[in-house]
This record gives structure tokens, C-alpha cells and sequence, in this order.
């Protein structure tokens, strides 16, 4: 074959130009999602004069407390499972690039030498020995260049280019919902530590209070001014009192250790660093939440179940594409030689073939139905996911609102009744001392004021999460402008 003569006709490449403008398979269309036109329950509005507002992008410096913004910047910088999303980041870029790479031409570049020693023992060997001028010793150069090109007529490699472009947008958007996760996860066991330190200090506050009660109770009872049965009863409210420590140690030692795991360090690396109690945080109020609606660009897990969807969608296409012909050109261009070295590249060592390929599964309709069928519902499965995600969002935020509402509303009331409670047991002590009230009368006095402060710091605590849950349902902790979708391995 020469050289010269152009290895495919070209109207055989225009035809497959114009061919390979078109993709077989349904083109994707965002689906409607189950909304409402706004939100059932709305932020409290009585807090947004007393809390700073929060700025979803970066909801946890609103809190105003150092320590914990200093934790979730950690956190999002060494945590484990967010350096795992990262990863499958690069994963999914990997198979976007082999997706890319499939659509091009490929070539190779072989080249080789060899010296053989024939046996002339064996049939092929006499025959050649019998040859005139043969010699046993032989040697061999050769060296190729191939290049192949699969013609996408049908759009079969561009589906599924279309399908690891949208697996690698869904990955991002994954990434970006973990580290929502880790930001939410991270500022929450911050503040159940600073609760739990709140109710220690409360129950160990009730166990001086207790044992000064129990001192005075022993010295009216040595004065034969107390019966023995209160100098039992206060003995077992104390032992009641002291018996709560151990449990709030054991959960603050837990809180502790979650903590360090999160900033992907071991146990026990910032328990010196937390040991001095703090307050509680205060949940900064809301100042816009946005619509339902806003949470379609706002919550990355909704846009990586978003992209799941097209990227179903697209291997449709690719999977109804094997009911056509494949067509594929393919070169070979090289030089070989039995000669010395030095002639390898002369023009009778030249060689050179092309080659146009079809490939058709004709009689393979079946399994290509069965593939078909597959991906259609894989797309089904996948759309309803996306619709369930969507409702499972508006859910989140519903029940973090509520939660934020009612629990602020628990924590102001119980304030209040605390401080109603701490006149009233310091009355009923004095009112015992001076012989105007029973011991009952104190010791439910201190009983009644334990469970209320108690009961109030559990509350500011669960106000607190309530908020973060209520950020973190919104979609809050980053820029969706920054999540952008690449059209080629160089948006990288």
C-alpha cells in the first residue's frame, strides 16, 4: 500500500463528523422537587436583639466564643473523613480523565531486536538448511508506530463522558457535605462539653450546699434539736447529689474524646485545654433562612443527589449507543529489518497498513436490552433519591427550627424558675433555722432547685445545638458559587 493514498476516504470522515455531532439516549433536564413556598416554623425573633446574627457562610463565628471557632478551622483542616472525601475527589477526577481520554486518538510507539539460533533438527529447520547461503544465526530490528481512534457516531463515549463528569461534580459536592459534618459535629460536641461542665459545676455546687445541710442538721441533732431520721435523710440526699458527678465525669471524658478524634488527633490531646470551665454558648438568631427553594443550591447533599441523577441519566444513553456499529480507524507505520542496524530506516525496511474497524453486536440484542433496561432503573431509583433527599431536607430544617424555637423558649422559662426557686430554698433554710419550717421544707427546697438548674443548663446547651442543627439543615458553612463544574480536566 502507498503511502501517498489517504489511508480512509474522505467523505468517509466527513460523514462520521457530522455523525458524532449527535448522542443517542435522553437528554438530562433538572426534575421538579417537592417544595413548599416557605417554612412552617420561623426562627425566634425575641433573640435577635439580645444574639449577633449569623453568617451561614461561616455560622460558628457567630457563637463569638474563640475557642470553638478555633476548633471547627482545626477540624476542618486534619480531620480524617473529610481527608477521605478529598481523596475520592481525586478518584473521581481519575475516572473523568479516562472518560476524556477515550473520546481521542491513541497511539504507541514499539520497537525491538532480537538474534535467534535456528535448530535444523526440526522440519522448518532441514527445510531452510537446504536453502543455499542460509545461515542458523539470524537478527532482527524493528520498530512501530501505531495510532487507533474509536469514531463516537453514536455518542456512546460521550455519555459516558457526560456520566463521570457528573460522578465528579456529585464527589465535590460529597466532599463539601462532609465538611459541613465535620464543621456541625465538631461545634456540637463543643457545646455539650461546655453543658455537661455547666451541670458538674451545678452538681457540685448542690453537693457543698448539701453537705453544709447535712453539718447544721449533726449540729442541731447533737443538741437533741433534730430527729435521727433527718440526720438520715440528709445524708441520702447528699449521697443522691454526689452520685450524679461520676456520671457527668464519664460523659464529659466521652465528649472530650470525640472531640479529639474529630481534630484527628488522639484522646486526650485537648483535655488540658478544656479543663477550665466556660459558658455555654450563646446561638446567635437567623437573619435570613431563605425559601425551601434556596435549598436546591444551598445543601450539597442535594446537589451531589442532583448530579447522581444525571449522571443515570447519561448511562442510558451510553447503554442504548451499543445497538449501533462502532467504527474505528486505525495506522501502523514502522520499519523492520534483518539486515544491519544501519539500513532499519531505509526505504526498503518501510512498512505501513491502515485499517477501518466495525463493530456490531447484531446478535447480542438481549444482553444489550438487559443493560438498557438496567440503566433506566438505576435513573428511576436515582430520580426518586433525589426527590426523597429533597424532602428529607425541608424535614431538617422543619424539625431544627422547631427544636430552636421551643428550646429557647425551655431555657428563658427555666431561668426564671431557677431564679424563683434559689429565693425560695434560701427562705426555707432560714425559715428552718429559726423553727418556722420542717427539714422536708429544705430538702425539697434544694431537691426542687437542683432539678432546675440542672434542667436550665441542659436546655441552653440543647438551644445551642438546636442552632447549629438549624445551620447545618440550611446548607450553612459555605459559598455554593464555589462549587463550580468543570468541562474539562484543566478546570482543576
Amino acid at each position: 500500500m502507498s503511502l501517498r493514498r489517504p489511508l480512509v476516504p474522505l467523505h468517509l470522515l466527513a460523514s462520521a463528523a457530522v455523525l458524532s455531532a449527535c448522542a443517542v439516549g435522553p437528554d438530562y433536564h433538572r426534575p421538579d422537587a417537592p417544595l413548599a413556598q416557605h417554612y412552617v416554623t420561623q426562627p425566634p425573633s425575641a433573640s435577635a436583639a439580645k444574639a449577633p446574627v449569623a453568617d451561614l457562610s461561616a455560622w460558628w463565628e457567630s457563637f463569638n466564643d474563640p475557642l470553638l471557632t478555633h476548633y471547627v478551622s482545626q477540624a476542618l483542616a486534619q480531620n480524617l473523613d473529610l481527608a477521605q472525601a478529598v481523596a475520592q475527589i481525586d478518584q473521581a477526577r481519575a475516572r473523568l480523565g479516562t472518560a476524556n481520554a477515550a473520546l481521542l486518538p491513541s497511539a504507541s510507539v514499539s520497537a525491538s531486536a532480537a538474534r535467534a539460533y535456528q535448530s535444523i533438527d526440526t522440519p522448518v529447520g532441514q527445510l531452510l538448511n537446504a536453502t543455499p547461503g542460509y545461515e542458523r544465526w539470524g537478527t532482527e530490528y524493528e520498530t512501530n508506530l501505531e495510532a487507533g481512534w474509536e469514531i463516537d457516531i453514536f455518542g456512546g463515549l460521550r455519555r459516558q463522558r457526560e456520566a463521570a463528569l457528573a460522578d465528579y461534580s456529585a464527589t465535590q459536592a460529597a466532599a463539601v457535605a462532609t465538611r459541613l459534618a465535620v464543621a456541625a459535629q465538631t461545634a456540637d460536641i463543643y457545646v455539650t462539653i461546655r453543658g455537661l461542665q455547666a451541670r458538674l459545676d451545678i452538681a457540685n455546687l448542690q453537693v457543698q450546699t448539701q453537705q453544709t445541710l447535712l453539718a447544721d442538721v449533726n449540729l442541731l441533732y447533737s443538741k437533741g434539736a433534730a430527729a435521727d431520721y433527718q440526720v438520715q435523710q440528709a445524708e441520702g440526699a447528699l449521697d443522691q447529689v454526689q452520685a450524679s458527678v461520676p456520671v457527668l465525669d464519664a460523659a464529659l471524658d466521652a465528649a472530650s474524646n470525640a472531640l479529639d478524634v474529630m481534630l484527628g488527633t488522639p484522646p486526650g490531646t485537648h483535655r488540658a485545654e478544656l479543663s477550665p470551665p466556660s459558658l455555654i454558648p450563646v446561638a446567635p438568631s437567623l437573619a435570613d433562612m431563605g425559601t425551601p427553594a434556596d435549598l436546591l443550591q444551598r445543601r450539597p447533599d442535594l446537589i451531589a443527589a442532583e448530579r447522581h441523577l444525571a449522571a443515570a441519566n447519561a448511562r442510558i444513553g451510553a447503554a442504548i449507543s451499543e445497538y449501533y456499529p462502532t467504527v474505528s480507524l486505525n495506522a501502523f507505520l514502522g520499519s523492520a529489518t534483518s539486515a544491519a542496524a544501519g539500513t532499519l530506516f531505509s526505504g526498503g525496511a518501510s512498512q505501513a497498513a491502515g485499517l477501518v474497524g466495525l463493530r456490531w453486536r447484531l446478535f447480542d440484542f438481549a444482553r444489550i436490552n438487559a443493560d438498557v433496561n438496567a440503566a433506566k432503573g438505576a435513573d428511576a431509583q436515582a430520580l426518586a433519591a433525589y426527590r426523597q433527599s429533597v424532602l428529607r431536607a425541608t424535614e431538617d430544617v422543619e424539625n431544627s427550627l422547631s427544636s430552636l424555637v421551643n428550646r429557647e423558649s425551655q431555657a428563658a422559662t427555666l431561668a426564671h424558675a431557677e431564679s424563683s426557686l434559689s429565693k425560695a430554698k434560701d427562705s426555707s433554710m432560714t425559715a428552718y433555722r429559726s423553727g418556722a419550717a420542717s427539714f422536708i421544707d429544705v430538702l425539697h427546697a434544694n431537691e426542687t432547685l437542683l432539678q432546675a438548674a440542672d434542667a436550665r443548663a441542659q436546655a441552653q446547651t440543647e438551644s445551642a445545638r438546636a442552632a447549629i442543627s438549624t445551620f447545618k439543615a440550611l446548607g450553612g458553612g459555605w459559598d455554593p458559587d464555589s462549587l463550580q463544574t468543570p468541562t474539562s480536566l484543566s478546570s482543576r
